[in-house]
């Protein structure tokens, strides 16, 4: 496990992990046998088909860096309900298109794989 490239590491087992700018967390893609299609680049990856990640949001700092504990963990709704999160992209040649069923910010818009956080990255960079 390790940083492959400025803008992967490698993760448990066959999978891939990648920074997403509209969870601000990072997302796995399982490119080994039964997972994800993938290109091999490391630099300018595609996934195929697309990435669904579904969960709850979680409260964090700008690094993703999670900032509460227990029952404050998650970030809740006025009837205190932790909010749940969709998250669904396709990864083409290094973009990442947000689809119009994402709950965040960057639903609709298509952005540049972002490199990795420091808090992501190897001390010795990538391998």
């Amino acid at each position: 496990m390790g940083q492959v490239s400025e803008f992967l590491r490698r993760a448990e087992g066959d999978s891939l992990t990648y920074w997403c700018q509209g969870c601000k967390e990072p997302h796995a893609v399982n490119v080994g046998p039964g997972g994800w299609d993938f290109n091999g680049d490391l630099n300018k990856p595609t996934f195929t088909p697309s990435v669904l990640v579904r969960g709850l949001q979680l409260n964090r700092n700008e690094d993703g860096e999670w900032i509460g504990e227990g029952l404050d963990a998650w970030v809740r709704d006025d009837a205190g309900n932790a909010i749940r999160t969709v998250c669904h992209t396709f990864i083409t040649d290094g973009m990442v298109q947000f689809l119009g069923d994402c709950t965040h910010a960057l639903a609709g818009q298509t952005l540049p794989l972002p490199p990795l956080p420091s808090h992501m990255r190897d001390e010795r960079g990538s391998t």
